[in-house]
Formats: structure tokens, sequence, C-alpha cells
């Protein structure tokens, strides 16, 4: 599912249809009934150290649970198109939102996980490329169950305090930017981050690509740095060129 967003995401429409279409992918090979809403009530739980399972939020009852997703997704892309509100305040508003309705008898967390990397890539966000989001909202889970909680209280009333959770959320792209910086070199000179960055884009690459492509993904790294990568990977036959001149492509060998 990663790489699916990492290579398509430009191709990807945000609606009820894609989320049934990803979880169901996410849950293809488990017993886990995929691609379907709910259909008995859920809610959100945090487990505490000791064990006890104690309940969050009281999420929308399964039988209002199509119309609320439909609600949701033509609101979000009224409001992206228009552009009245910045994407960093409706992206997070759009996952409070589908956590809060939990849609889904298992794997929400994850959803809500995997559609936040597709909207910040669309929004031209694409720390998550290099770092896991994942990984720092799960080393982070009690101030993500804070945020959460205080967000969500009178969430049904349209009368929640959006702020804990917006602070978390953009809590959570500065740290992931304060790591990409860290490993990829961008306020430190270590050698060789610049070729790393390069063959991690190459090797996360799904689809042919082309040198102003990666240039685009990598605008601190020279063109003929790029060039040599491509070469040397070329000769170890882990690239196939395709085509000539400007506009080559290449293709990964898997």
């Amino acid at each position: 599912m990663l790489n699916a967003i990492h290579s398509s995401y430009e191709h990807i429409p945000v609606s009820e249809n894609v989320v049934l279409q990803f979880h169901q992918q996410l849950y293809g090979f488990t017993a886990v009934p995929g691609g379907k809403w709910k259909i008995t009530d859920n809610e959100i739980t945090e487990k505490s150290p000791d064990g006890k399972i104690q309940i969050r939020f009281k999420t929308v009852p399964a039988f209002q649970t199509p119309a609320f997703m439909k609600d949701l997704h033509d609101n979000f892309n009224e409001k992206i198109t228009t552009g009245e509100i910045d994407s960093l305040v409706l992206i997070p508003a759009y996952i409070l939102d589908f956590l809060c309705i939990h849609p889904f008898l298992d794997g929400n967390g994850r959803m809500s996980r995997l559609l936040t990397l597709l909207l910040l890539y669309q929004s031209g966000i694409e720390v998550g490329r290099y770092i896991s989001l994942e990984k720092i909202i799960e080393n982070s889970k009690e101030s993500y169950y804070d945020a959460l909680y205080k967000s969500s209280q009178k969430w049904h009333t349209g009368k929640h305090n959006i702020i804990p959770w917006l602070e978390y959320f953009h809590g959570i792209i500065l740290f992931a930017f304060k790591e990409f910086e860290n490993r990829a070199g961008m306020i430190t000179s270590e050698r060789g981050a610049k070729s790393s960055l390069v063959l991690d884009i190459i090797n996360k690459s799904e689809s042919d690509f082309s040198l102003s492509d990666l240039k685009e993904k990598c605008p601190s790294v020279s063109v003929d740095m790029i060039r040599k990568i491509l070469n040397d990977e070329k000769k170890s036959g882990r690239l196939l060129p395709i085509g000539f001149g400007r506009d080559a492509k290449w293709r990964r060998v898997k």
C-alpha cells in the first residue's frame, strides 16, 4: 500500500471507494473482512500499561457510517478544491473526522496513517517518502491518544476543539522534517548522504522514471552526480535504460 501511494499518489482520488479499496488491499491476506464499512458499533479504546482497556470515544453508529463517510469526502473535496482552508489545517481535520467516525471494525488507525501520507503527498509535502510517519506516531502513542481524546470531545455536536489535534499533527510533521534533515544531510555534510538519498528514491520507485524526475525530488543533488549514480546502477545491472537522450527513462530491475 505504501508503494502504491509513493508511486501513484497524483492519480488516487480521495473518495469513499478509494478508502474501501485501500482497506480491502490492506487486509487482503488476513481473516479480517476488508473493504466493508463496519456492521456493528465500535469504540475508540486505549490500552494502559497494566492491560486495562479504557473507552476514549463513542464513534458513529454502524448504520450511519456510509452517510457520514460520504459527507466527509464531499466536504473535504469541496474545501481542498476551493483552497478556502489551508491543507495543513484541512488534512488533520479530515483525519480527525475519519477517526471519530471509525468506519471499520479493524484497521482504522492504520488506514488513517495511509490516508495522512496520501493527502500530504497530494498537498506537496513528501517527507513521508523518506521518514516513516507511522513509526513517529507509534513512538508518541501517549501524546496521540491524549490529543485525540481532547479534540474528539463534543465532536458529535460540532463543538469540539481541534487545536490539540492540530498541534500534535503539526508536531509529527515537524519532527519528520528534522529527522529527514539529519539523515539526508540537508543540514550536515556527511559523505555519501546525497548519493544515499538518490538511491533511496530509485529503490522505492515502482514505475519508470527520468533523470529530471530524480532532480525534482533531490534538488540538493547536482545533475552530474545523479547521472553518475544512474550509470553506476546500470553497470551493476540494477537499472535498465529505456530510450535515449534527454527524455530517456530508467527502469529498476527487480
